[in-house]
């Protein structure tokens, strides 16, 4: 029976297994296509901030391990786990921006596609994620790697505070004066966090005055050509340009061929002062030397976050299925990415693709300070599954795996938001520098003694 009564203070809906409607709503936690094969006892739907208490105190007296969802675009689905609690915050969707501090309170479940907008109305800016549908709760905690990440850090570098509630129950605010372990452990440590978020305080910036963006798209034979090309570019762009290669199967408006070829993607995303400055920011990607062999090419021209929203939308619909993993490597794109595209010419699917973005966090050591999360890396590369058919999982999840198998040699850790947690049980510890993995462990022993949040996934 699904319950919508209080219990243990609980006013949002709780669901048993093997209630009406469990199987459903277990589905909808996660935004992939593909479900993981994970059953928890528990589903609290949070209805305001004042639940999570409430819920934590629940947990603790059914012996129940909390896992916590903001909007479920984890690609494995950390959040859904068997045998304990998933504390559901997608209700907890309250903003307030305030101009006049340049500072802005944001409840989990507030996405980037919200947000964006009502910033850019105050002439300010934060640096969601590429995909506008992406809650901040999530996001946040696990770094946050997103638009002008490269000139402004990741996401959780403009985190100035939280509201949390710890493992006993009670609620505390944390930043860089008050319980600032905690706070420490909030900016990077992911899924693996030992509390609940239920507000952010963010650090804006001013909005950029105009965007624009360009790409070419070239045959996958000339990969290591493409790669050496946009190193050499990418030494002359400014850090507010997001320079990034990417390997799929050409869309199908860009050429009438069949089957559609395979290509290697250079595409830069300048933001910048006014109109003149976007252009003059995207300059060095207009001298292509062997520009005359693309498949594609679109000059400069001005764009909009929305037009951004609106490509992202179309990489990554909803109800496909997914998985993805991540690799910092300190090996040059050329070598990368002449394996990754190996592995993308046996691809099953022509929908999966490989990202690789340049210098998707500074590495500034200012903007990485005192945080959990750190740039593991000097390039960085994320395989993406993307298939319709169920009978295409193994099939799909065996080519991502070889697909990283062939690379991981040239590793030197992982994304902990996107990397695939199921695969083995030390990737979460390659997420992270070994004292701060050490001191993630020491810090979950001192606030979370008994257990009361699940870790990471296969950990």
């Amino acid at each position: 029976m699904r319950e919508h009564r209080q219990a243990g203070s609980v006013e949002g809906t709780i669901v048993r297994r093997g209630d009406d409607g469990y199987e459903e709503l277990r589905a909808a936690m996660v935004w992939n296509g593909l479900k993981p094969d994970r059953f928890p006892e528990v589903i609290v739907r949070a209805a305001s901030a004042r639940d999570v208490p409430a819920a934590v105190r629940l947990a603790r007296s059914l012996g129940l391990r909390i896992a916590v969802r903001s909007a479920g675009h984890s690609w494995c689905g950390s959040p859904v786990r068997s045998d304990g609690m998933l504390l559901d915050l997608s209700g907890l969707r309250r903003y307030a921006i305030d101009p006049a501090s340049a500072t802005a309170f944001v409840e989990p479940a507030v996405t980037g596609r919200e947000l964006a907008p009502a910033l850019a109305e105050a002439g300010l800016a934060f640096p969601t994620g590429h995909c506008g549908t992406v809650a901040l709760g999530g996001y946040l905690l696990g770094g946050g790697l997103g638009w002008n990440s490269g000139a402004l850090g990741p996401a959780c570098h403009s985190v100035e505070e939280i509201e949390a509630v710890t493992a006993d129950g009670g609620t505390v605010r944390c930043n860089e004066r008050e319980n600032a372990d905690l706070f420490w452990a909030a900016r990077g440590a992911g899924p693996g966090f030992f509390a609940v978020v239920t507000g952010f305080r963010l650090r804006l910036h001013p909005a950029p005055g105009a965007l624009a963006a360009t790409m070419y798209a070239f045959p996958l034979a000339d990969v290591e050509a493409a790669c050496q090309w946009a190193g050499d570019v990418s030494h002359e762009l400014e850090p507010t340009v997001e320079l990034a290669l990417t390997l799929a199967t050409a869309a199908p408006f860009a050429t009438d061929a069949t089957p559609r070829p395979k290509v290697v993607t250079v595409s830069a995303t300048a933001f910048a002062a006014d109109e003149e400055h976007a252009a003059e920011a995207l300059r060095p990607l207009g001298n292509c030397p062997f520009a005359d062999g693309a498949l594609q090419h679109r000059a400069p021209g001005p764009t909009s976050v929305a037009a951004l929203d609106e490509t992202a939308d179309g990489l990554w619909p909803p109800r496909l299925r997914y998985a993805a993993d991540t690799l910092w490597s300190d090996a040059e794109f050329t070598a990368l990415l002449s394996r990754l595209g190996d592995a993308m010419r046996e691809a099953p699917s022509d929908r999966s693709r490989v990202l690789a973005p340049f210098a998707p966090a500074s590495h500034d050591g200012d903007l990485l300070r005192d945080m959990a999360f750190s740039v593991l890396g000097e390039t960085y590369a994320v395989p993406y599954a993307i298939w319709d058919d169920p009978s295409g999982d193994e099939a799909n999840l065996r080519w991502l795996r070889e697909a990283m198998a062939s690379v991981e040699p040239l590793g030197t850790g992982h994304y902990i938001a996107e990397a695939d947690l199921t695969a083995d049980p030390a990737r979460a510890e390659r997420s992270f520098r070994a004292n701060d993995w050490d001191r993630l462990q020491g810090l979950r022993a001192r606030y979370d003694p008994e257990g009361v949040f699940h870790t990471f996934l296969a950990a």
